[in-house]
């Protein structure tokens, strides 16, 4: 009965808790450098709005204006004041490539770059984009084509369910776009926020990988020279 219950859930959550050791370092940093500061605040918001008020002096019947660029284009949206940029992209922009995950900065699912640097956009207020630039996944495509990542990704079985991928296709972005070469455990690192429930990470890590060769062989393709780390494993 209850007691037998109440076990049974507290086995549980011990279960996923390890669970979670084992497949993500206990000292991983989430995208954005999220801390429990963040969340606390991000809580805060919430009860905010939950009151009938919002931050920053917002009436809850007036609306925030801003302009931003989104995916290389100009963008002018009005929303509610205490919106997420989660919230904003998804429900004001309808650009629902962006995923809704534990909204704690947690799982790296809503990873969004945010002037080129990749942010959990569950943790920043939409108010708090004005003026800047905002990339979410709809945005990797090029002249029609996909990015060599999300080919790579889709080939090689990185995406099932799918639901996590957005968030891991922007931060490998913001890793080859700070290092074209990065080495396995440097491509492990920069994803170690971001988790996945299905490929268990062997296929994402080899994804990145095959993207990073596919752009290396690609007609134009710059020369880039590669971190003295991977020239000695090459060796």
């Amino acid at each position: 009965t209850a007691a037998l219950r109440s076990y049974n859930h507290h086995a549980d959550v011990s279960w996923r808790t390890q669970l979670d050791r084992s497949l993500v370092p206990a000292g991983r940093i989430p995208i954005g450098g999220a801390r429990r500061a963040d969340r606390r605040k991000l809580r805060s918001r919430r009860l905010d709005r939950n009151r009938g008020s919002a931050r920053r002096g917002f009436p809850m019947a007036q609306q925030a204006h801003i302009t931003l660029n989104v995916n290389g284009e100009p963008v002018a949206v009005s929303f509610a004041p205490y919106k997420t940029l989660l919230e904003v992209l998804r429900e004001d922009l309808n650009l629902c490539g962006t995923k809704h995950g534990c909204e704690l900065g947690e799982c790296g699912t809503c990873a969004v770059l945010l002037d080129d640097l990749p942010v959990l956009s569950c943790l920043v207020l939409g108010i708090e984009s004005d003026g800047r630039s905002v990339t979410t996944v709809e945005g990797l495509m090029s002249d029609a084509r996909l990015h060599p990542l999300q080919e790579a990704f889709a080939d090689l079985g990185a995406a099932q369910c799918g639901y996590c991928t957005p968030g891991f296709l922007i931060t490998a972005k913001a890793l080859l776009d700070e290092n074209a070469h990065p080495t396995r455990d440097q491509i492990r690192e920069a994803l170690s926020g971001n988790l996945c429930r299905c490929t268990g990470y062997q296929q994402i890590f080899e994804a990145v990988e095959a993207a990073i060769e596919a752009s290396a062989n690609s007609p134009g393709a710059e020369t880039v020279p590669r971190s003295t780390a991977q020239e000695g494993t090459a060796r």
